[in-house]
């Protein structure tokens, strides 16, 4: 007496748990979050050795700092 209606009990039991879970997933299944790498850092602008020189020898031709003092400078600008 028990077998067919156990098993309507649990073919109905699992398409319970089966409909329950499959609206589980759908209300919860979010789709991850899509990370975009951040973008690479700029490049370190490469400095203007031309425009410091030429001011340099702006202010040695001006009086305001003599040939060693410009050399020097330059050798640190330089990086000799």
């Amino acid at each position: 007496m028990f077998g067919p209606s156990r098993r309507v009990a649990r073919r109905t039991a699992r398409r319970t748990t089966r409909r329950q879970m499959a609206m589980h997933d759908a209300m919860y299944d979010e789709p991850e979050p899509q990370y975009q790498a951040p973008p690479p850092p700029a490049a370190p602008a490469e400095p203007d050795y031309t425009e410091e020189l030429r001011k340099l020898a702006s202010l040695r031709d001006q009086g305001i700092i003599n040939d060693e003092e410009f050399e020097a400078k330059k050798k640190s600008i330089l990086g000799i």
